[in-house]
């Protein structure tokens, strides 16, 4: 998997933290999938399901072999991207 591939964030439009990582994906110059809670109710169920809580941001990456790790709180989303695409 290279890329963006296999990365999701879910997210609102208006949480401030959400903007920060979405700030942090322009500057980088990342697209990836925003799953916006408040647009699609499944994403939400999923979110919750999957971590226990329908708190955002969060990011879903897809690791090899089909693992999933979600990672929770806007700091560490960020230094994640920024390690992952930074230069």
């Amino acid at each position: 998997m290279s890329g963006s591939d296999g990365l999701s964030l879910y997210q609102t439009a208006f949480c401030p933290y959400c903007e920060r990582v979405r700030a942090a994906l322009r500057k980088l110059g990342v697209e990836l999938a925003l799953r916006d809670l408040n647009e699609q109710s499944a994403w939400r169920r999923e979110l919750v399901a999957a971590t226990g809580r329908a708190t955002v941001p969060c990011l879903r990456i897809e690791r090899g072999g089909g693992s999933v790790e979600w990672m929770h709180e806007s700091e560490d989303i960020i230094a994640y991207l920024e390690q992952r695409f930074g230069n």
